[in-house]
């Protein structure tokens, strides 16, 4: 006799119906990928900074002011900023071994100072010239000597340092500024290439140099192995202490042509020092999207971080805007491409 067949009983429990199905939930790979782009979106507004940040000056101050966009305002922004391309590009070098170089305006003072002793003392004018770079080298050389062969670290001795930059800036001019009046620094100061005068022409020469000294020859490969990984560079027979004394000397040289570029500027060489060359210095490489733990290198960056603080600068005093709030502009402007520093690829 045939029974009838049992129907079967499924083994698998139903899912609520309220509960999302396995092919609806969001799989890790996905979450993932969703990470990966506001990463990326992230790192792209970090490399960019400088470039993003210019723009958007030039398009708001064109718009609250009618001089801002204009050429001869234009020509005052590139002479204006062309001291502080200079001294961020040597400062470019020095953070991307990882280091910092706190006596760069020190240093800038104290070669100005010797170039204006060494023309009030009737020497050629070309003469003066290396003697002031010559004096900012030294110095340069004295703060890489100390961390690279005495292995203090890069703040201790840049501080010292910049003391005394500052110190041998006052003795020597016995604290008084030293007016100079010379035709070639006239020349200097008036002489242009279409609207760029040129010392923004000496800045942008200085900054193909760098550019082809950092990433296309192989010293400038060991200053970016360095900041990566010293142990690893070491390894790999890079003689790190050389690089790291080969760095400040070239922020050190690069102070004293900013100071000639100074004195063009101001017509006299002042023994005070300039602090804000130093804060500024350190802000353009920052908004340049330049890694402050090391190894990360960029030129262009750093020259447009430059001209943007200048840009801003000029556009918050055509709006009428106290100076006393412009420093609290430039540092905020600082601190968020610090934050967004920190997305960076690597």
């Amino acid at each position: 006799m045939n029974t009838p067949k049992e129907n079967p009983v499924s083994t698998t429990a139903a899912a609520p119906s309220g509960a999302p199905s396995k092919k609806d939930a969001p799989s890790s790979g996905s979450r993932l990928t969703e990470h990966l782009g506001d990463f990326k979106r992230l790192s792209f507004w970090a490399e960019n900074a400088a470039p993003i940040g210019l723009l958007l000056l030039v398009i708001v101050f064109s718009f609250l002011s009618p001089i801002f966009f204009t050429t001869g305002n234009i020509s005052a922004i590139l002479m204006a900023s062309s001291i502080l391309v200079v001294l961020a590009i040597g400062q470019s070098f020095v953070i991307t071994t990882g280091g910092i170089d706190l006596s760069i305006a020190a240093t800038m003072t104290l070669g100005a100072v010797v170039f204006g002793l060494s023309w009030d003392a009737g020497h050629n004018f070309w003469l003066a010239v290396l003697l002031g770079i010559g004096a900012s080298t030294l110095m340069g050389a004295a703060s890489g000597f100390l961390i690279s062969k005495g292995k203090v670290t890069d703040f201790i001795a840049t501080l010292g340092t910049m003391g005394v930059a500052t110190g041998l800036a006052l003795i020597l001019s016995n604290g008084r500024p030293i007016t100079i009046r010379s035709d070639e620094l006239l020349s200097l100061t008036t002489g242009k290439v279409w609207i760029v005068g040129l010392p923004f022409v000496i800045a942008a020469t200085v900054a193909v140099l760098a550019w082809f000294v950092m990433f296309r020859t192989p010293f400038g490969m060991h200053i970016q192995a360095v900041g990566g990984s010293e142990e690893a560079a070491v390894a790999n027979g890079v003689k790190a202490g050389r690089i790291r004394l080969a760095v400040y000397v070239i922020s050190g040289a690069l102070a004293g042509l900013a100071a000639i570029l100074l004195i063009a500027r101001v017509g006299a060489a002042e023994p005070a020092v300039n602090q804000a060359y130093l804060l500024n210095s350190i802000a353009a490489v920052v908004l340049g999207g330049v890694a402050l733990a090391g190894g990360r290198a960029k030129i262009a960056g750093p020259v447009l971080g430059a001209i943007l603080l200048m840009a801003l600068t000029n556009g918050l005093t055509l709006m009428g805007v106290s100076q006393f709030y412009q420093p609290l502009a430039v540092g905020l402007v600082v601190v968020l491409a610090a934050l967004l520093t920190r997305f960076q690829s690597r």
